[in-house]
């Protein structure tokens, strides 16, 4: 035990220290592989993970000095049991009901929290924590010693009168300094990794409870967090990665089978380049890039932008028409339409003239008299030119002059009727601006889809307006063509407005959708290197993490193994091996290489409950022992039921044994734990607890059975009230037992020491069926008479002979006898047997 001890508390090393060597001693690992192992051991600076390891509680070597309770659970009164502060073993026994298991669950509450005991209980029974003979506030209060300048710890929990289990005030104290809040944070890790209570409900949970608990425990207990955080760190990634692989490729079947049903041409395109085992991710974002849609969706984006003009603007146009067409019919009489030509050839007679000559000034039409006197016109200076007309006459000077006057004359007369056709001519001019050319977008007549042909028809008469029919007649035809060609454009831009929005809404959506598929893609593929290297890195460590956890695990399973090896006695399971399977994302379980007789196999299946408490020992204890736990005691409630006598005296030997170094207390209603360790003479401190009316509890040291019966008879003899006939048979009573306890100690000393089986032993003592067959068995031992026994009694002296007939006899009759004397030889008695 001490071996295995020393090992387990060697000189800690970080398991990431451990894994860096082998890295450094590997030369096979990949240089990539060993950085990526490297970088998940280092957390990220200032993470929460960062650091020097596991933080410390500031707790060490705590051992319990008392536990006291206060209307909780058996206990009414303030009841206190001191405990010896130091390694040793302490009994605290009674019967079921006493109080005791009561001091058990206060101390665990009060250090975390909650009790297992009630795990998995009903409402019912979890709620009766409150004594039912005492009202008010309820406290249990933990007294203990820790190393440090301040060895005086208090650790208390109090509820008023109506508060719940889970409110309450929670405190400690160091010494004689005030109550601070409990500092459970600073408990909870150590707790968890070296927990230090076991009661019976937990002592088969270890075995046969869930199986990844007793592996997380023991994992924690390894120190291996570390290597597990970095084992996760690993997978996080290469499961990040992986999952973008993944989602990559499901995107892309899932883009090939909806863009099949598109028929928008960038949806085909599409198609096919996604089918191609390593699409052409450029020509695929130019695709991804094309806001038009091809020639389709931009014939249709064509045919919505054709515009016409507002039929104000038209109608404004054929009232400017109409009132031009008027204006001309009204100017236009012969005699100003003759005047009208006699002007045009007048015109262009003195434009002849004016330019003819060379280097002659240039004269310029008259248009009024002013012009005729205004020096510098020209015409004073202009030469003489001959008629173009009959070619003879000369057009001189003189001719000017009377021609422009004549053209000025002309012009005032034919002014209306020049002025009403120019403008019908703008007006004309305006409406050719207006219907302007056959639009591009009309020059197919199917448009992807859409019958344009009434379209281009209404828009081809629009356009020829100007060309068509009478001056007089375009009023009318210009507001009926507008109007139609208007419902026609309405149509149609309906029709491919509805179209265009089938075509976008069809790929609108696989835009951004492909665009999406094409970043994750280059990423993914861009990752490719360390996706491998992610997956080695992660079985890498994996293995590393389990040679680790084997060798950490060697010592804790020593242990494990003497603890079975002395519980189990005449067993014939064998404990072997334990070993970690799983690891925290796959089954977690420890296995147990048990085999029955030398068989392997399902052992735990054929395992009684008494041999499967002893297992759940072996694999507490050393947990619990382990050296670099702060908690120097352990606390074990009823480990002896279902055990049989030979377990029991194993139990005492290996608490005797764990006791060399903690502070071992066990609560027990079972009287062979404490009869055990008197027998075996191992030091042991042996408390009991008694409930009296209204949850009363009484705790006193205990002394043997012999000792205890003597006590009550001396107390009987000291009790002036009680009757003598009474008084007598009661001591005669107590003394009858007394010899009754001796004997049995001696008889299971001397036959046990002797080889006898354990189990042949109690069959023993089962036939001692009275007072006189327990004594011949313990002094003369198996298959002797009870007839014999006085003459062996004799060889001692009469008051042998004569003590064990008092006492048989008094217990029933009275005798003639002091009873003092009775008590002192009964004493006398049982010390000639302890011989």
């Amino acid at each position: 035990m001490n071996s295995v001890r020393e090992e387990s508390g060697a000189t800690f090393v970080r398991p990431a220290e451990v894994i860096t060597r082998r890295i450094d001693g590997d030369p096979d690992i990949p240089a990539a592989v060993a950085a990526l192992v490297r970088a998940s051991l280092d957390p990220p600076p200032g993470s929460a993970e960062s650091g020097s390891g596991t933080p410390s509680s500031g707790l060490d070597g705590v051992f319990l000095s008392a536990i006291r309770v206060r209307g909780f659970r058996g206990i009414g009164p303030e009841t206190t049991l001191d405990l010896p502060t130091g390694p040793g073993l302490t009994l605290v026994t009674g019967r079921n009901g006493s109080g005791k298991s009561s001091f058990a669950e206060a101390a665990e509450l009060a250090l975390t929290g909650g009790n297992r005991r009630w795990d998995g209980r009903s409402t019912a029974w979890r709620e009766g924590w409150r004594n039912l003979h005492r009202s008010g506030p309820v406290r249990v209060e933990l007294e203990m010693r820790t190393d440090g300048p301040e060895p005086a710890l208090t650790v208390a929990r109090e509820w008023d009168a109506e508060e719940q289990l889970p409110g309450g005030s929670w405190t400690q104290r160091r010494g004689d300094g005030p109550e601070r809040v409990f500092a459970s944070g600073d408990w909870a890790l150590p707790m968890e990794l070296y927990r230090p209570f076991l009661s019976y409900s937990e002592l088969g949970a270890l075995v046969d409870g869930k199986p990844s608990e007793l592996f997380d425990a023991l994992h924690q207990l390894l120190g291996l967090d570390e290597l597990i955080v970095a084992h996760e760190r690993i997978r996080v990634r290469r499961l990040d990665l992986e999952r973008a692989a993944r989602t990559a490729r499901r995107d892309r079947q899932t883009l090939l089978a909806e863009l099949a049903e598109v028929t928008d041409h960038r949806a085909r395109r599409a198609v096919a380049l996604l089918r191609e085992p390593a699409p052409d991710l450029g020509v695929l974002e130019r695709l991804v890039g094309d806001t038009a849609g091809g020639p389709e969706p931009a014939a249709l984006r064509g045919v919505l932008a054709l515009e016409l003009p507002s039929g104000e603007r038209i109608t404004a146009l054929a009232d400017r028409i109409s009132t031009a067409v008027a204006a001309v019919a009204a100017a236009t009489v012969p005699e100003v339409a003759a005047d009208l030509r006699v002007l045009d050839v007048l015109r262009a007679a003195y434009a002849h003239v004016t330019a003819h000559g060379q280097g002659a000034p240039r004269a310029h039409v008259p248009a009024s008299s002013s012009d005729r006197a205004r020096p510098g016109s020209g015409i004073e200076d202009h030469a003489t030119a001959p008629c173009p007309v009959c070619g003879g006459g000369t057009l001189d000077r003189q001719w000017l002059l009377d021609t422009a006057a004549a053209i000025e004359g002309l012009s005032v007369r034919t002014a209306d009727l020049v002025r009403a056709r120019a403008d019908l001519a703008r007006a004309l001019a305006e409406l050719r601006v207006l219907t302007g050319e056959l639009p591009p977008a009309l020059a197919a007549a199917d448009i992807a889809g859409l019958d344009t042909v009434a379209l281009a028809e209404a828009w081809a008469r629009w356009v020829g307006l100007p060309d068509a029919g009478e001056p007089h007649e375009l009023p009318d035809r210009l507001r009926a063509e507008h109007e139609h060609l208007r419902a026609e454009l309405g149509f149609a831009q309906q029709r491919a407005g509805k179209e265009l929005d089938r075509l976008d809404e069809a790929w609108a959506p696989f835009a951004p959708r492909l665009r999406a598929w094409l970043d994750l893609t280059r990423t993914v593929t861009a990752q490719a290197a360390e996706r491998q290297t992610a997956r080695a890195a992660e079985e890498w460590l994996k293995a590393a993490t389990a040679r680790v956890r084997d060798e950490r695990l060697a010592p804790l399973a020593g242990t494990a193994r003497w603890v079975w090896q002395t519980l189990r006695q005449q067993s014939s399971v064998e404990l072997g091996g334990i070993h970690l399977q799983g690891n925290a994302n796959s089954a977690r379980r420890v296995q147990l290489e048990v085999t029955v007789d030398d068989v392997d196999g399902a052992a735990l299946g054929v395992m009684s409950q008494g041999e499967l408490h002893a297992l759940g020992l072996a694999l507490f204890l050393p947990r619990a022992t382990v050296a670099a736990s702060p908690f120097r005691f352990v606390v074990i409630d009823d480990p002896v039921q279902a055990m049989d006598p030979a377990k029991v005296d194993g139990l005492a030997r290996v608490l005797a044994t764990v006791a060399w170094e903690r502070q071992v207390v066990v609560f027990t209603h079972d009287d062979r734990l404490a009869e055990a360790v008197r027998r075996m003479q191992i030091d042991a401190r042996i408390v009991e607890v008694q409930r009296r009316e209204r949850s009363v509890v009484e705790v006193r040291l205990a002394s043997d059975p012999v000792h205890r019966y003597l006590d009550d008879a001396r107390a009987l003899l000291r009790t002036p009230q009680l009757p003598r006939t009474i008084a007598d048979e009661l001591v005669a009573t107590c003394c009858r037992s007394a010899l009754e306890a001796a004997s049995l100690a001696r008889a299971k000393r001397v036959l046990l020491a002797g080889g006898m089986d354990h189990r042949e032993v109690q069959r023993r003592i089962d036939r001692a069926q009275s007072t006189r067959a327990m004594v011949t068995l313990a002094v003369l031992g198996p298959g002797h008479r009870i007839e014999d026994l006085n003459k062996h009694l004799a060889k001692e002296g009469r008051w042998a002979v004569e003590v064990v007939r008092d006492a048989t006899a008094g217990a029933h009759v009275p005798i003639d006898r002091d009873l003092a004397e009775l008590i002192a030889d009964t004493e006398r008695f049982a010390e000639w047997l302890a011989r």
